[in-house]
């Protein structure tokens, strides 16, 4: 099954050297503006092909995807330090515009993966530009982020994260959402699971776990640049769930007919993703203030939106 990266920068890179490893494609198709970047991207990774999968990795052009199962779009400019990722709209949807009708000219079939921030408003405009189904048009949203809170409630209550079942919804971003109230460890609530293990998971700890949360992309760009290991990870387990038709919940991003009063707003809720892209969303139970924020969240993200000319 074949797999187009368009952006070959650290995120794109990223991203197909962990499908590569995974061999969860059998054939990986760089496509940059930059033909030598994607070349070098391509080379180098297919030289870590032979320590563990057999996937094909090349560089092309927008012809070169014909027959793709999903194009991850990492096309776009960087976030510099202290800059949000809202600010970054303009500069990349102007991208957008001229790369979606070359990659649906060859893969028309294809399920479109938005990794560009900001994600969820560039998802939106990838849904507009390209008249696909909002289902086929999936940004990574807040799949990183809701790794990011299992990894350090599960490092506080002394268990993996793969056993913590927790939840960032809204936007990728500032205004994101931690959803504790329905946060579990096992079959527990993460309150009673901690309780039961006497750790104490006080107000103060929530708080520090949130911050570790809401600002990880700020402490990582700020020491190195930019964050590219953790998404390149998020979206080779979201390719897989397309690619395996895994029928997988995962905290996505797609334009959503409505949130919390806002209408026609592309943010994160945890969704089943298969073969053709989302199947269904699935609302959490929330709390009165998880309910606010999520509000919050989606009207920020739709006034942004609506701002925009484009």
């Amino acid at each position: 099954m074949k797999i187009g990266i368009v952006g070959a920068g650290m995120v794109g890179s990223a991203a197909g050297y962990a499908i590569a490893l995974k061999g969860t494609a059998s054939k990986i198709v760089f496509v940059d503006y930059n033909a030598a970047l994607a070349k070098a991207q391509a080379e180098d990774i297919a030289h870590a092909v032979p320590f563990a999968s057999s996937t094909v990795v090349m560089a092309g052009d927008y012809a070169d995807l014909k027959g793709a199962k999903a194009v991850i779009l990492a096309a776009g400019v960087g976030q510099k330090p202290g800059e949000s990722r809202l600010q970054l709209l303009a500069r990349n949807a102007e991208v957008f515009r001229q790369i979606i009708g070359k990659v649906l000219d060859a893969a028309p079939d294809a399920v479109l993966l938005i990794a560009t921030n900001p994600v969820d408003i560039m998802t939106q405009i990838a849904t507009e530009l390209s008249g696909l189904p909002p289902t086929r048009v999936i940004g990574s949203g807040t799949i990183l982020d809701t790794a990011r809170f299992r990894h350090l409630i599960g490092e506080h209550l002394g268990v993996s994260p793969r056993s913590v079942h927790a939840y960032v919804l809204g936007e990728h971003g500032d205004s994101e959402v931690l959803c504790w109230s329905s946060a579990r460890a096992g079959a527990l609530s993460v309150k009673e699971f901690s309780a039961q293990m006497r750790v104490p998971l006080t107000e103060g700890i929530k708080a520090k776990i949130d911050d570790g949360v809401r600002n990880a992309a700020y402490t990582i760009i700020n020491g190195k640049g930019a964050t590219w290991y953790g998404i390149g990870a998020g979206l080779e387990r979201l390719f897989r769930a397309v690619a395996r038709d895994e029928q997988t919940v995962l905290s996505v991003s797609i334009v959503t007919p409505k949130v919390e009063g806002v209408s026609n707003v592309a943010l994160s809720l945890p969704r089943i993703v298969g073969a053709q892209g989302v199947v269904a969303d699935l609302f959490p139970e929330l709390d009165d203030a998880e309910h606010e924020a999520l509000g919050a969240s989606a009207r920020l993200l739709k006034t942004t939106l609506d701002a925009l000319e484009y």
